[in-house]
């Protein structure tokens, strides 16, 4: 067994997993997992597999491929572009614009000709309407005339008087609204949630989820880290690599706690109920934590 082998083995069974496990998560042939823990190159279908098992057994496991080939550079066979799949290396030299696409593109300068015609139809037409339905000039000044000759001292002191009711109006809606607003703000802060750490040890950090009838887990990922999402019960409900700007979520609404492991902590993001969980332990300084979240449901 090669040191590259017992490096990859060594962080397979940190991670707890099984070749059948690793099997499932990669989709890679069990025998070519053992081959690769082995050094048995030979029975790979070709050095450009090599190359991406190993990555594809990096990521699951949760380390940093690029790193790993740097390191193991002498164990690890070189790609060369002739020895691609046939099917990676195929290019598609001429494309060909179909004939009925062609009949389009000499019909489209006649197109727009038309449709700019028709808009120019309809701007004047438009324009002639608007014209014509303004009322004279002379009517709106005899209009004016009327209006002011209507006018008389007891239209004045009812616009006073309505005014003053107004006022008044608007005093007491302000101190229904100041009145409704402060007994939203009690029911919010009584039914707002609270999510508080309760112990850290290591790279363990334990949460109490509380004043809420509902635990919505959502775990987002900013580059490509390893994630496994258990039940309090232990039963694996989630375990893989989340690519970037994806998420997985799952509804803990009946179970009494959630445990995420993430092997980037760096690069993933943990919501409960659209709050985003903020680390106890810096993921920074520790990259591989465990967070385990308790739920105890509101009544």
């Amino acid at each position: 067994m090669t040191e590259l082998g017992n490096r990859l083995k060594e962080a397979r069974e940190a991670k707890g997993l099984s070749l059948e496990d690793l099997q499932e998560l990669t989709k890679i042939q069990k025998r070519y997992l053992i081959g690769i823990e082995e050094g048995n190159y030979s029975m790979m279908p070709g050095k450009f597999y090599v190359r991406a098992f190993i990555k594809q057994y990096c990521e699951a496991v949760g380390l940093d491929s690029e790193e790993i080939f740097e390191q193991y550079k002498s164990e690890v066979p070189s790609v060369y572009s002739e020895e691609l799949p046939e099917q990676l290396s195929r290019v598609q030299s001429r494309k060909t614009i179909p004939a009925g696409d062609s009949k389009v593109v000499e019909m489209l300068p006649k197109i727009l000709v038309s449709v700019l015609v028709i808009g120019v139809a309809i701007l004047i037409w438009v324009l002639v309407s608007n014209y014509m339905s303004k009322p004279d000039t002379a009517d709106k000044k005899s209009e004016k005339q009327n209006e002011v000759v209507g006018y008389n001292k007891s239209d004045e002191l009812n616009k006073k008087e309505q005014e003053k009711a107004d006022k008044k109006q608007e005093v007491k809606n302000e101190d229904t609204s100041d009145k409704k607003d402060d007994a939203d703000d009690a029911v919010d802060e009584k039914t707002k949630q609270k999510l508080t750490v309760s112990s850290t040890n290591g790279k363990n950090s334990t949460y109490e989820l509380k004043n809420t009838d509902t635990f919505k887990l959502k775990v987002t990922s900013k580059g490509s880290p390893w994630v496994g999402i258990k039940n309090g019960e232990g039963k694996l409900l989630f375990q893989g690599t989340i690519s970037k700007d994806d998420s997985e979520e799952i509804d803990f609404t009946n179970e009494k706690e959630a445990v995420i492991n993430v092997g980037r902590a760096y690069e993933t993001d943990i919501f409960v109920n659209d709050e985003k969980l903020e680390y106890s332990i810096s993921p920074t300084e520790v990259n591989t934590q465990l967070v385990t979240i308790q739920f105890t449901k509101a009544e």
